[in-house]
C-alpha cells in the first residue's frame, strides 16, 4: 500500500532494515516517558523483541505496521505511526478495530505533525477495508497522546489494565467509527 503525501509529511511503511531507525527514536528519555519510565531502548531489545513484533502483523497490502513519518521538504526522520489491529497479540485479535500508537522526536512536539499523520494513515488504510472502528491506547497521564486522540475526532471508551506480553500498564482506550468517503 502506498500513502500519499499529507500537507507536510510522507510515509513509508518500516521494515526489518529499519533498526536502527526504530532503536534511534527511542533514545531520547522524554519520548520513552510514557512507554518505560524513560530508559532508552537497546538495540538488542529493537532486534530481538520490536522488529519481530513488527513483522508478525506487518501486512504491505492492507498497510499494516509502522508508517516512517518525514517531512516531505526536507526529508528528515521524526517518528512513525503504528497501525495493526487491536488486541493483535491475544488470542482473539480484532480485525475490524484498528490500533494506531505513534512515536515522534521531542523535537517534534506540539507541531501537529502525530496528529497529521495518523490521521493520513488512518484514512488510507480504511478507505478500502471491512474496518468500522480506529482506536488508540495510552497511558491516562499522557496528555500530549490523549490531546492526538481527540483532535482526531476519538473518544473516551474506558481506563483499564492494558494486558501485553511486553509490559502491563494502566491505560485509557479512545476509538471512533470509520466513516467511507
Amino acid at each position: 500500500m502506498h500513502i500519499n503525501n499529507s500537507e507536510r509529511l510522507k510515509f513509508r511503511l518500516m521494515d526489518s532494515d529499519d533498526a536502527q531507525v526504530l532503536w534511534a527514536l527511542d533514545q531520547d528519555p522524554e519520548v520513552m516517558k510514557f512507554l518505560n519510565g524513560g530508559t532508552p531502548t537497546s538495540m538488542e531489545i529493537v532486534n530481538s523483541t520490536f522488529i519481530p513484533r513488527m513483522e508478525k502483523y506487518r501486512d504491505s497490502d492492507k498497510g499494516w505496521g509502522i508508517w516512517q513519518v518525514s517531512d516531505k521538504v526536507t526529508n528528515d526522520y521524526l517518528g512513525w505511526v503504528l497501525i495493526r489491529p487491536m488486541a493483535f497479540f491475544t488470542d482473539t485479535p480484532n480485525f475490524t478495530d484498528l490500533e494506531l500508537g505513534w512515536r515522534f522526536f521531542q523535537s517534534t512536539w506540539g507541531k501537529g505533525y502525530a496528529t497529521e499523520a495518523a490521521i493520513a494513515i488512518k484514512e488510507a488504510v480504511t478507505a478500502h477495508s471491512d474496518v468500522t472502528h480506529v482506536s488508540a491506547l495510552a497511558v491516562a497521564d499522557n496528555l500530549a497522546s490523549v490531546g492526538v486522540m481527540k483532535k482526531m475526532g476519538m473518544s473516551f471508551v474506558r481506563a483499564y489494565l492494558h494486558k501485553d506480553p511486553i509490559g502491563d500498564f494502566d491505560a485509557v482506550h479512545y476509538q471512533m467509527p470509520v466513516t467511507k468517503r
